[in-house]
Parts: C-alpha cells; sequence; structure tokens
C-alpha cells in the first residue's frame, strides 16, 4: 500500500492506496507545533480506527506548502514506518514542464494538481484549488503547467472580516436562503459566499479569453463541495485531486523493476 501526505497550511490530508484505488483517506488539521512523535501517534490512531496496519504500508509520497514542518513528516515516515517519502521538489519526476520565471517558486500542491488534473482527463484545464488561499492554475493541452493565480482563501477572506470590523461576529460559510440578508449573519453569509462566488467566476472567465480557450474546470479542496457546486464555470469537483496526483507522481519516480 502507498500512503500519501499533503501538508497545506490549514489542514494535512492523507490517504491509502492500493495500486489506483484510494482505500481510506483523513483531514486533519495542520500544527506546526507538532513533534514527529505526536505526529507519529496521531497517524496510528487514524490507522487502528480504520483497521489498517503501518506493516501494510510500503512506500510513502508528500507534498508540502509548510517547509518547516516538511523534517518533522520525513522524520515521522522514517521512525514509524521505517520508510524515507518521496517528497515532491526540484529533482522529482512529475512529467510536466512547469512554465514559469521561476519553477521552483510553484508550491508542490500546484504542481500534484496538475499532475493529477491533466493525466485524468487528458485536456486544458484550469484547476481550482480551494484551500487556505484560492488557487487557479492553468494546464495547456499538451500537459504544460502554464501559470495561475493566487486569491486570498474564502476563510481568510471571512476572518479577516471578523478580526478588522469590532461589531461583526464570525461566521460560518454556509449558502444563505437569500442573497439579501435579513440579519446581520446572513448578510455576512451572502456577501462571503457569493461574493466569492463572483471572485471564482470572475478569475475563470479572465483566464478564459486570456488563453483564448475553453478548457475544462476542476475544482478540488476543502471548500470545493461547498463553493464550487454553486458555480455553473465549474465542470468538475474532485476533492482528491491532490491525493490522486501524488500517486500518480510516486508511481512516475519508481525505479525500473520495483
Amino acid at each position: 500500500m502507498l500512503l500519501v501526505i499533503d501538508v497545506g497550511n490549514t489542514h494535512m490530508v492523507l490517504g491509502v492506496y492500493e495500486g489506483e484505488k484510494l482505500l481510506h483517506h483523513w483531514r486533519v488539521w495542520t500544527d506546526r507545533e507538532k513533534t514527529s512523535d505526536e505526529y507519529g501517534i496521531l497517524v496510528r490512531n487514524l490507522y487502528d480506527g480504520s483497521h489498517f496496519s503501518s506493516r501494510e504500508i510500503h512506500a510513502i509520497a508528500v507534498a508540502s506548502v509548510v517547509p518547516p514542518l516538511t523534517p518533522t513528516i520525513v522524520d515521522l515516515c522514517l521512525r514509524y514506518f521505517g520508510i524515507a517519502p518521496l517528497v515532491v521538489g526540484p529533482g522529482v519526476k512529475t512529467g510536466i514542464s512547469i512554465k514559469m520565471d521561476n519553477p521552483k517558486e510553484v508550491g508542490a500542491d500546484r504542481i500534484v494538481n496538475a499532475v493529477a488534473a491533466f493525466a485524468r482527463h487528458r485536456k486544458s484545464c484550469i484547476v481550482v484549488d480551494f484551500g487556505t488561499a484560492t488557487t487557479f492554475d492553468y494546464v495547456s493541452e499538451t500537459g504544460d503547467y502554464m501559470g495561475g493565480v493566487i486569491a486570498p482563501g474564502a476563510n481568510i477572506s471571512a476572518e479577516a472580516l471578523f478580526r478588522q470590523a469590532s461589531k461583526l461576529p464570525r461566521v460560518e460559510i454556509a449558502k444563505p436562503p437569500t442573497v439579501i440578508g435579513k440579519n446581520t449573519v446572513a448578510a455576512m453569509q451572502s456577501g462571503i459566499f457569493f461574493g466569492y462566488i463572483a471572485l471564482v467566476e470572475g478569475i475563470i472567465d479572465r483566464m478564459k479569453r486570456e488563453i483564448r480557450q475553453d478548457p475544462l474546470v476542476i475544482a478540488t479542496g476543502g471548500l470545493a463541495g461547498t463553493i464550487a457546486s454553486e458555480s455553473s464555470k465549474i465542470h468538475v469537483i474532485d476533492e482528491n485531486l491532490t491525493l490522486d496526483g501524488l500517486r500518480i507522481i510516486y508511481e512516475r519516480n519508481l525505479a525500473p523493476g520495483v
């Protein structure tokens, strides 16, 4: 079995694959203060609760956008699984060309998403990842990573509104019953929810005009199901896109005969 770990700024997502089949996945809070032992206990408890054994894991692939945590996760893999993980970064075969001024600047999660999106659909696409930041990444019809857009995530926007406006409460990101709110909470939810959909659709439209194509639009990330499902501009919602990209990259880096 293959264990894949996506280390994000807000959440860490883990998945277990047997071949191409995702058997199980978990989402936990990212905590920069946790040690490898604390993460090891956490992962072991997740495994015990899902009737897996660490002895069944034969390989691990990691994508991390939190550099201070990467050594901790690598140490976790070595100490609790006895496996040196494949960490997505320079020198790792991805199978795509990165057409950026400085390819090393591109987050590992964005590259992993691009790999999975093109491998699954074999056509030009825009991947919208609803994470701590919301990213929009364009993959060409030949599978090249062409660049993208980074916007503040919906949760960041909601938290900023709560922190900077002293009379406004913290609200859940959810679709309100009407656009015109009848109370403060509903008005805030409308502004965050429908305002964010307008942001997403506006950027998608501008990207399409710039590239003069009509690519497939794929949504992923923690809020994909909440926000993307309300947009007519998004064609596919794939919440496990990043995990599948990690699996594909691991397979592309297997030594001959392994």
